[in-house]
């Protein structure tokens, strides 16, 4: 597994800066991810930016100035721009779009992040990054969350108070009206929760509020907080179905729970009190199933699945 933070993101652009032309007169980023990295290099070259729909409408952002027209004579070298390129379907998307402007513009596409065998669609890029791979900025909207676990307090809510965690009425206000947090953009796998099971119907209730869709929900099944406290086996409990899932991923919002399942189950986990990925200790087997080690093993795998699907959708058409 391969990730990579914003702050490694200002790092890789900040590092070969110098890759791109001097005289490029605008930075046009891809939505929505492309975005991020178009507006690093716009604010690093000192260069105006827009984005590909505003750049059809002939429209232009510049600091501290409100938007601007701009015209082929002013803006003639454009850089088109994305976070990262995996299949190349939005590169490829945008280059359609872009493609009636390139009698107009000298367009030049680049893309921070690229999978190897794919430089080929960019003018420029910053780094070869193999997948699998997740990035900071858009990994609570990607499609793999179906094969993730994720805990609840501290990750798609905030934290109870002290004052709030009484076991009583004012924890079951707190499970009704948490704020949230980091709310997944797509479905997720397991939510793997050290709530207590009793307090399933509020728990139920708030995902409804807030659209979270999931497989599951396994809680603590003890009786009350006293018990918890005792047992203190959080970071065990959650590790103990996360181990012996086919999940890849879990979300934690402690680093120290999740240094602990990591070193229990082998397996990485996100935590979002650092926005780490934790993988220190990966066994053998999960690097043969991500793709880390022998990748050629996943890619005919997926290939192999991918051929099954298109075989089950022919035969019920």
């Amino acid at each position: 597994m391969y990730y990579r933070k914003v702050a490694d993101l200002n790092e890789i652009i900040l590092k070969r800066l110098s890759i791109i032309p001097h005289d490029i007169n605008l930075i046009v980023g891809i939505p929505r991810s492309g975005m991020l990295p178009a507006n690093m290099l716009a604010l690093y070259l000192n260069k105006p930016l827009s984005d590909i729909d505003s750049f059809l409408n002939g429209h232009i952002y510049k600091a501290g100035e409100r938007g601007q027209f701009f015209t082929p004579d002013t803006q003639s070298k454009v850089l088109v721009v994305d976070d990262s390129i995996s299949s190349g379907s939005a590169m490829l998307k945008a280059k359609k779009q872009l493609g009636e402007l390139e009698d107009k513009f000298d367009i030049r596409y680049c893309a921070i992040y690229v999978i190897p065998g794919k430089e080929h669609l960019v003018d420029y890029y910053f780094e070869l990054v193999p997948l699998p791979r997740y990035f900071q900025w858009n990994i609570f909207n990607h499609i793999f969350l179906e094969k993730a676990c994720f805990d609840i307090d501290g990750v798609l809510c905030v934290d109870p108070l002290p004052e709030q965690n009484d076991d009583g009425p004012r924890y079951r206000d707190f499970l009704l009206n948490a704020a949230p947090l980091y709310i997944p953009g797509c479905p997720v796998g397991t939510l793997v929760t050290s709530r207590l099971e009793k307090y399933r119907p509020e728990t139920v209730l708030w995902l409804q509020k807030y659209n979270i869709r999931y497989k599951e929900l396994i809680m603590l099944d003890l009786p009350d907080m006293e018990a918890r406290q005792k047992a203190n086996n959080h970071a065990e409990f959650k590790a103990s179905v996360y181990k012996d899932s086919s999940y890849v991923l879990f979300f934690e919002s402690s680093l120290r729970q999740a240094l602990e399942i990591n070193n229990l189950t082998r397996k990485p986990v996100y935590c979002t009190e650092n926005f780490e990925m934790i993988y220190e200790a990966e066994s053998a087997l999960y690097n043969v199933i991500s793709g880390k080690s022998l990748p050629f093993l996943r890619k005919s795998a997926l290939c192999l699945r991918n051929t099954l699907r298109k075989l089950k959708r022919r035969m019920r058409s």
